[in-house]
Formats: structure tokens, C-alpha cells, sequence
């Protein structure tokens, strides 16, 4: 089974701290222990108040999935629901969003499924079937401009690639770890390679999770 995870920090200043690594560890963990491979995950730094239309990784997460190359991954892991929204009118906002698109959504403490909680209400899955009709249309939308944008640019270069991974864009952090591996332990390769100066492609610190997802070839697109 492949899940996407998806953590939520509150500010900038929580980035690189412990409620970053704690979140992405947890899900990591729940992962292992139910033999599911995380593929992806994203990292988002907005409000736990904010709904959908103010969370931008997370609407591209559910874009993601929704497309054609979304390599079967149906279902998202986050730590516990307040990494999803502080709000519970927030929170069951974008359960039910998640629902209409036939997401699941596992709380990684629980170990719940909670969109299925949210479709056995008889008066919230009224609420889902109608915006469903709507997600519909969109998906044919988003699937038509994605497929018109791939010939546009198969046209223009001869090829048309989905997300870039580090053995495209940075085939050294590959071979520095691999070669890292046999000689150390892997919670002190995160050290080593900030050291060498070493970053993910969105410039921040290479973490742990990282270094497992590369060692163990579980990803290679790592942001």
C-alpha cells in the first residue's frame, strides 16, 4: 500500500524543531508497523485554522493524487487530527473534502480511519454526495488541463516527465549516501550531510526521514 503523509506547522519558527520531526517520525512509525510505504510526504506551514482554499501543500497533495500518474495512492497519514486543523469545524471541512474525493485520511495515533467516520453520517454523506457532483466535473477538468499540458510539452521537447527525483535533479546526495551507509549508522547521516552542505530541493536540512526513504528506496522525491 502506498500513503502520502502530510504534517502541519503553525509558524516559521517551528520549522526544523521537534514538532516537525516528531510528526513525520510518527507517521513513519505507524507506516512501518502496517507495512505501508510512504511515497511522499508534505510539509505545509499555515494555521490550524485555515481551511482548504488557504492550504496550498495540501491542495497540491490532493492534486497529486487525483492524477492519472498518482501511482495508486488513494490515502494520506497525519500525526493526529489537531496536525490537520486546531478547529473542529475546520478539521471535519476538510474530512469531508477528502471524503467527496474518495480519499482516506488515517489518524496515525489511532490509527483511525477517520474519513470512514465522516461517510457513516447520514447527514454528512448527503454533504459529500452533493459536493461529489462537483469534484467530478473538477477532476475531468484537472485531468483534460494535465493531459493537454503533457502534449504541449512532449511537442516542444520530445518527452513529457512527471516529478523530478533526486537521482535526476541531485544524483550526488544519492551516491554520498549510499556510499554513507556502509560506514555509519543512518540517524548520524543527517550530520554529515549538513556538514558537507548538503540540502533537499526546497533548501532545507536533510533530515532522517530522508536519508530512510532514500536508503531504502522508498522515495527518491524528496522536497
Amino acid at each position: 500500500m502506498k500513503y502520502f503523509g502530510y504534517t502541519r506547522l503553525s509558524s516559521v519558527n517551528q520549522i526544523g524543531k521537534n514538532g516537525e520531526y516528531r510528526q513525520e517520525e510518527t507517521i513513519n512509525n505507524y507506516a512501518k508497523e502496517n507495512d505501508i510505504e510512504i511515497t511522499h510526504i508534505y510539509n505545509e506551514q499555515v494555521s490550524g485554522t485555515k481551511d482548504v482554499d488557504k492550504r496550498e501543500v495540501f491542495q497540491q497533495m490532493v492534486s497529486d493524487i487525483l492524477r492519472d500518474d498518482s501511482d495508486g495512492v488513494k490515502s494520506i497519514i497525519v500525526e493526529d487530527l489537531s496536525r490537520l486543523a486546531r478547529s473542529y469545524a475546520v478539521a471535519e471541512s476538510l474530512m469531508i473534502y477528502l471524503a467527496s474525493k474518495d480519499i482516506t485520511l488515517i489518524n496515525a495515533r489511532t490509527g483511525e480511519d477517520v474519513t470512514k467516520a465522516i461517510v457513516d453520517d447520514p447527514m454528512k454523506k448527503a454533504i459529500i454526495q452533493i459536493q461529489s457532483v462537483f469534484n467530478e466535473l473538477e477532476k475531468s477538468l484537472l485531468v483534460k488541463k494535465l493531459k493537454n499540458s503533457r502534449q504541449r510539452i512532449k511537442q516542444k521537447t520530445g518527452k513529457c516527465e512527471g516529478r523530478k527525483s533526486y537521482s535526476q535533479t541531485n544524483p550526488k546526495l544519492i551516491k554520498r549516501i549510499n556510499e554513507l551507509k556502509k560506514t555509519n549508522t543512518l540517524s548520524n547521516i543527517p550530520k554529515i550531510l549538513t556538514e558537507e552542505g548538503f540540502k533537499t530541493s526546497t533548501n532545507k536540512e536533510i533530515r532522517l526521514c530522508h536519508v530512510k526513504n532514500i536508503a531504502y528506496k522508498k522515495t527518491l522525491t524528496l522536497k
